[in-house]
C-alpha cells in the first residue's frame, strides 16, 4: 500500500529564491556598504568590489535581514578604511534577484542570512541610522577568517 502522506520535511522545504520566484520574496531590504550616500541614489553593478581591491563586481548584494547588512558595512569599510561604522540603507531592487551563492548553501544550508544578489539598480530608499554593529573582537575575528581564506586563495566569490 502507498504511502500518500507528505514528506516528513516538504513542509519546512526552502525554494531557492531566482529570478523567475524572486516577485514572492517581500523586503524590507538593506544594503550595508562603506559608502555615505543620498537617498535616491541607485547602486549599479560595474563598480570595485567592497572585499577584493581590483575585483569589479557584476552583482549588487542585498538582504532581508539588518543584522546581514550589518556585517556588509562593517566588514567593508574595515577592509577599505581599517575602521568605522559603515552604512546601512533601506533599497528597492529595481529588478529581478537571486540567492546569494556565496552563502546558500555554501556556507550556511539554505539562505539564513537572506542575502540575495542582483544585476539591476538597487534604490536606496533612507539611511537605516540606528542600527547594531557587532563586538570589535568580533568583527576582528570575521576579518582574521578573511584573511585565512584569501591566504588560502579560498576567499572566491561567485560573481
Amino acid at each position: 500500500m502507498a504511502d500518500d502522506s507528505p514528506h516528513p520535511d516538504s513542509a519546512t522545504r526552502r525554494i531557492p529564491v531566482t529570478y523567475a520566484t524572486c516577485a514572492d520574496v517581500v523586503g524590507p531590504f538593506f544594503h550595508g556598504t562603506r559608502n555615505a550616500l543620498p537617498a535616491g541614489t541607485e547602486l549599479v553593478p560595474g563598480h570595485g568590489s567592497n572585499y577584493q581591491d581590483g575585483r569589479v563586481s557584476r552583482n549588487i548584494y542585498f538582504s532581508a535581514l539588518v543584522e546581514t547588512a550589518a556585517w556588509g558595512a562593517e566588514l567593508a569599510a574595515a577592509l577599505r578604511y581599517g575602521e568605522g561604522r559603515g552604512y546601512v540603507y533601506v533599497v528597492e531592487p529595481l529588478g529581478p534577484f537571486e540567492d546569494d551563492p556565496n552563502v546558500t548553501d555554501k556556507r550556511f544550508p539554505g539562505n539564513p542570512t537572506q542575502s540575495y544578489r542582483t544585476r539591476h539598480p538597487l534604490r536606496i530608499v533612507a539611511e537605516l541610522e540606528e542600527w547594531e554593529g557587532h563586538a570589535p573582537d568580533v568583527l576582528q575575528g570575521m576579518l582574521d577568517s578573511l584573511a585565512r581564506l584569501r591566504a588560502q586563495g579560498l576567499d572566491v566569490i561567485e560573481d
